[in-house]
């Protein structure tokens, strides 16, 4: 899989993407992953890629000749529909839908990712209007850039990659996998200021112990996300 992630800050990358998960993937050759600095595509001695909103406001607007550009360069269309199959290009967006396990299962199956970091006051609307397959964000909230959120696609992305994780049901069973989050865990030691896990995860007995798991998955959606019982 090949990840491309066009922002103003290529640098913000280099070391976040060298740990854990990403690391292990990268280095067992599941996922290529760059970085691109958007200044690259622009035309004009000072390379700039941002201009003043129309109608008058605050802050700066991406402009969308360097992103139609980018895209272009990486992914070999700079129209939606022309777009080939397997290929998603993603605006990382206050204003998107939001992002979600089954939507990372989905760009897990994908040959590539282009990921979109929008800054200021957002990108020029005709990025979404033609451009972009998908326009996402990770929650209800303003960051200063898109480009924390696309290390969280990333993240969520590559650990449903075959073979990311070390066993290959850890995906299966995590949060928001079957609608539920996940169910409490416990380890040593056994006792800790005098607090110890349910008996039933030590007696041994794995249907006992699914039937738990289970029960306190539920449990505990309905206390964090009664929203996610709904659905």
């Amino acid at each position: 899989m090949r990840i491309d992630i066009i922002t103003i800050f290529p640098g913000y990358f280099r070391e976040a993407l060298d740990f854990g998960i990403v690391r292990r993937a990268r280095a067992a050759g599941l996922i290529n992953i760059q970085a691109h600095d958007l200044r690259a595509w622009t035309s004009d001695k000072h390379h700039v890629v941002d201009d003043r909103p129309f109608g008058g406001g605050d802050g700066m607007v991406l402009k969308p000749e360097p992103i139609f550009a980018a895209v272009e360069s990486l992914a070999g269309a700079r129209r939606r529909e022309s777009i080939a199959d397997g290929k998603r290009v993603v605006l990382l967006s206050p204003q998107g839908k939001p992002f979600s396990q089954s939507l990372a299962a989905e760009f897990a199956l994908s040959e590539q990712l282009v990921l979109i970091c929008g800054r200021y006051e957002g990108v020029d609307e005709r990025v979404a209007d033609a451009l972009v397959t998908d326009e996402i964000s990770i929650g209800d909230y303003v960051l200063s850039g898109g480009e924390p959120a696309a290390l969280v696609v990333i993240d969520a992305t590559i650990r449903l990659l075959p073979g990311a994780l070390g066993s290959e049901t850890s995906a299966v069973n995590e949060s928001f996998s079957d609608g539920l989050l996940d169910c409490p865990h416990y380890t040593r030691p056994p006792e800790f200021e005098g607090m110890r896990p349910p008996d039933v995860l030590l007696n041994g007995n794995h249907a006992e112990i699914a039937r738990w798991r289970r029960e306190a998955a539920t449990e505990k959606t309905r206390r964090n996300r009664p929203d996610l019982l709904k659905d």
